[in-house]
């Protein structure tokens, strides 16, 4: 039996894991699909890496048996620290989509360093949040930009539950050493018509941090909608293989 703790992006919530969960189950493993604190709703503070990392790391610790983590998109910022901080703990991360940052680099230098015009991906399309310290995503373009090869049923439902993002929560650059994250195995999920994390920024990421599998869908950047088989039989694959 392995805990798989499910770590979702910007804007999101556990929801974006709801297609994954029974599969993992059937195949004897424990998901925890998990909500990232500076998500929907903040206080007068901002909220850190540190912040959202330690939430998942106090979760993590409070497991009995192995531990793989999944980010999808930022998430994945997350699970490469919770894995720099945990590494005895931590079996294996696997991103979806995910932001595999080299160390210090945030998702802004890196697409910077590959020469992309911004606005990148969804960024484009963001409203301020009312107090000025988040951000909104517009159902019409989080279905265009997010879930756009799923069903208009599925595209159309998930945008609308997307809620405010604190940006202080989501423009984070991990810190990792070869030493701790450097020695956990990795998945990488890479989603070739995604338009969030174009796939040119996708295996750059495998490049500037080598190392990881990968397996390849054609899907949107959410293969949990648009390519949801393949993608848990990918995790339900890698998980068995690690134990």
């Amino acid at each position: 039996m392995t805990h798989v703790v499910l770590v979702h992006g910007a804007w999101a919530g556990p929801w974006v894991w709801d297609t994954v969960l029974g599969p993992l189950r059937a195949a004897g493993h424990v998901p925890h699909a998990l909500s990232l604190p500076g998500v929907g709703s903040w206080g007068a503070g901002d909220v850190t890496l540190d912040d959202v990392a330690g939430h998942v790391a106090d979760h993590v610790a409070g497991l009995d048996g192995p531990v793989v983590l999944v980010g999808h998109s930022g998430g994945g910022i997350v699970v490469t620290q919770v894995a720099e901080m945990l590494p005895e703990r931590v079996t294996g991360v696997a991103y979806v989509a995910g932001m595999m940052l080299p160390s210090g680099v945030d998702f802004g230098m890196l697409c910077d360093g590959l020469g992309l015009e911004p606005p990148v991906g969804i960024s484009k399309w963001l409203r301020p949040t009312g107090d000025g310290r988040g951000t909104v995503v517009p159902p019409e373009a989080g279905a265009a930009v997010f879930f756009h090869e799923a069903s208009a049923d599925d595209a159309i439902g998930a945008a609308r539950r997307l809620v405010p993002q604190l940006e202080t929560a989501r423009l984070m650059a991990p810190t990792w050493t070869p030493e701790r994250f450097g020695t956990v195995p990795r998945l990488y999920v890479e989603a070739t018509l995604d338009r969030s994390v174009p796939l040119t920024a996708q295996r750059w990421m495998q490049q500037l941090t080598p190392g990881a599998e990968v397996v390849s869908l054609e899907s949107d950047h959410a293969p949990q909608l648009s390519a949801r088989g393949e993608l848990a039989a990918a995790l339900v694959r890698w998980c068995g293989s690690l134990t």
